[in-house]
């Protein structure tokens, strides 16, 4: 996995992000919105689950995830934020990264955010988020976010105890914010990370 040998405390006002990319993998939009955050003041760890395997379409890295296995990534995820878990992680992520990071701050009671970008996961009965601060970017409509879909998991988010915010962008496409798939919506793209980066920047801490 590409994960930076060490990563610095965040300092104060800033914080560390775990940034998990989409089935498309590690593409440099990836890496382009960690520079943005970066740019923020906060420290970014990046973790490539697909072991620098890519596509160019969401339909060819379905084939790339379904490969690895549900519990293969999640695995993967867990032991790459596993040597930063004490600080108090903020967990983000593109589409099926949004997935891997919901899951991952529902099961750490130091998380300090969730930032969701095109993704949701389903929430397990019982889960809480005491006060989380989560916030969710998502096309519409979306086909991989259905409005059904988005509406009973934003209230059972809601009824687990995380402070919500979601943003929708009519006719943008699912993955909008990748400059080089046909998803991208430029308008769309810069007003999420506009109001992403206030959404970083105004997050408490969390004992």
């Amino acid at each position: 996995m590409s994960v930076p040998a060490s990563v610095e405390p965040a300092t104060s006002g800033s914080s560390t992000i775990v940034l998990f990319h989409s089935v498309c993998g590690l593409r440099p939009a990836v890496h382009a919105g960690a520079d943005r955050l970066r740019a923020a003041g906060h420290e970014v760890i990046v973790p490539d689950l697909f072991g620098g395997r890519t596509a160019d379409s969401v339909a060819d890295g379905i084939v790339i995830k379904d490969e690895f296995g549900k519990e293969e990534l999640l695995r993967r995820a867990v032991a790459a934020v596993a040597p930063y878990s004490d600080r108090g992680l903020v967990y983000a992520g593109f589409s099926f990264g949004g997935a891997v990071a919901q899951n991952l701050a529902l099961g750490d009671e130091k998380a300090r955010g969730l930032l969701l970008l095109h993704g949701t996961s389903d929430i397990a009965d019982g889960a809480a988020a005491d006060e989380l601060p989560v916030q969710l970017h998502v096309a519409d409509p979306d086909p991989y976010e259905p409005h059904d879909w988005l509406n009973a998991w934003y209230l059972r988010m809601r009824r687990a105890g995380a402070d919500v915010e979601v943003f929708r962008y009519a006719g943008a496409g699912h993955l909008f914010t990748d400059p080089e798939l046909p998803d991208y919506d430029e308008e769309a793209a810069e007003s999420a990370w506009k109001v992403a980066l206030g959404f970083l920047a105004d997050l408490p801490e969390r004992g």
